[in-house]
């Protein structure tokens, strides 16, 4: 596939990064030298620098024979203009990044389809509807759901008290009455690794779960944690991420919600119906206190300065807070926010670049996601009639190392994947891939 980004910044970065070992023919436009050597340096792609509203650069990268343009730039008027343009020289399909929500609204996918734009991305709201999910459901680190929650791929941090520290795989296993999870993977310091019945569970390590909506309670109960229900919650940053994530969540929990921007303040109290909106500082300990920080189960920090958000997450989680969320938009900071105590975080980009790639991928893969500081993905495929994967039981398909299937969905139902699993023509599947694997776990789905 030819596949045109325009936009060499972190959604940019991270699209040409995760698809430069396949074979699609890449090339990237940026107006600055700087962020196209940083990709050059990574990615086996071509860069050309110009404008990418030039029609004289879109014909150099020869747009006219593109498969896909993707419009990722900071300006949204330039992401228009782009792929407006790219398919009326003939680019196959477009993608654009927006910043306004109204314009990602499901009556407005017709008029942009008509202008010749095919798919609208408004991280802004991807990354509230992450934030949302990790709230709802507080014990978790990291959640990517599949096809409506039918299995859910959940991450754990295991604390060292947990009675599940220094118990091997195995054991787990003999312990549980019925199959409704299974583990995947387990990150522990910077490597992550495919666990085997061998592996054995450490205090620090987090791991992550194929479950079926039956088997979260079974997990968090075998492990020892508790499924804790948040009730009261403080959010810092009025952006569109906190006013989002607010909106949806202020019917079923109590938001104090603090802005330091007056306007932004009258604006917010006026949108959000039974949201606390409150003008002041959040970085000031006392404003904080004053507020109640010590009674909160959750504290949210989404404003513009990822330090900030850092900073005041760490703080809250001093103060007996139980569920932290960051937003860190700085993805060299990711891996350093995994080891210092942050519960959850959440980036923008890096969830925008996880939605793209699903039109970059081949047909039968449905959904596609990369967890937060962990170099893995994740993959939902569909078996196609009469591919390998359909042709033996899961222990006798020699299956890539680096890899490993952990549940399906069979029409209605799902289920966890053992040694006997037989996959069937149209099951979706769930695996999970470290790097360099992906091209080799595709194979088995032809």
């Amino acid at each position: 596939m030819k596949i045109i980004i325009a936009g060499a910044g972190e959604v940019g970065y991270h699209l040409a990064k995760h698809l430069s070992n396949e074979n699609h023919d890449i090339t990237i436009i940026d107006l600055d030298e700087n962020a196209l050597e940083r990709v050059n340096s990574v990615t086996d792609v071509l860069t050309v620098t110009g404008s990418s509203t030039s029609i004289k650069t879109l014909e150099e990268a020869q747009c006219s024979k593109t498969d896909l343009l993707v419009a990722v730039t900071s300006s949204e008027s330039v992401n228009f203009n782009t792929a407006i343009l790219a398919k009326k020289i003939g680019a196959k399909k477009t993608v654009a990044r927006v910043e306004n929500a109204d314009y990602s609204s499901e009556e407005n996918r017709d008029l942009f389809k008509s202008l010749g734009i095919d798919f609208l991305i408004y991280p802004e709201e991807l990354a509230a509807i992450e934030l949302v999910k990790l709230l709802q459901r507080a014990a978790a680190t990291d959640i990517v759901e599949f096809e409506n929650g039918k299995l859910s791929l959940i991450g754990l941090k295991l604390e060292a008290h947990l009675p599940i520290i220094i118990k091997s795989m195995r054991q787990i296993a003999q312990e549980v009455d019925s199959v409704t999870f299974r583990v995947v993977a387990i990150h522990r310091g910077i490597k992550t690794l495919i666990p085997t019945g061998k592996d054995v569970f450490l205090p620090n390590d987090q791991i992550f779960v194929i479950t079926t909506p039956e088997g979260i309670e079974n997990i968090l109960k075998v492990i020892g944690k508790n499924q804790t229900k948040l009730s009261n919650i403080m959010f810092l940053g009025g952006g569109k991420i906190g006013r989002l994530g607010a909106k949806m969540l202020e019917s079923e929990m109590n938001i104090k919600l603090i802005e330091s921007d007056k306007s932004k303040t009258l604006d917010l109290a006026d949108y959000l119906e039974k949201t606390l909106v409150i003008e002041g500082d959040g970085r000031d300990i006392d404003l904080l206190a004053q507020e109640g920080i010590i009674d909160m189960d959750g504290f949210v920090a989404v404003t513009n300065d990822a330090e900030t958000n850092i900073i005041t997450s760490l703080m809250a989680k001093h103060l007996g807070v139980t569920k932290t969320v960051a937003l860190v938009d700085n993805v060299d900071y990711i891996p350093l926010t995994q080891t210092i105590g942050l519960d959850s975080l959440i980036n923008k980009k890096l969830i925008a670049a996880n939605n793209i790639l699903k039109f970059i991928r081949k047909e039968n893969i449905v959904l596609i996601a990369t967890l937060h500081g962990i170099d893995a993905e994740v993959l939902e495929y569909i078996a196609s009639p009469n591919s390998i994967i359909t042709k033996k039981q899961v222990k006798d398909l020699k299956f890539p190392q680096n890899a490993i299937i952990g549940g399906y969905i069979r029409g209605d139902e799902s289920y966890i994947s053992v040694g006997n699993t037989q996959i069937e023509a149209n099951d979706r599947v769930v695996v999970f891939s470290l790097p360099g694997t992906v091209q080799k776990v595709e194979k088995f789905f032809q």
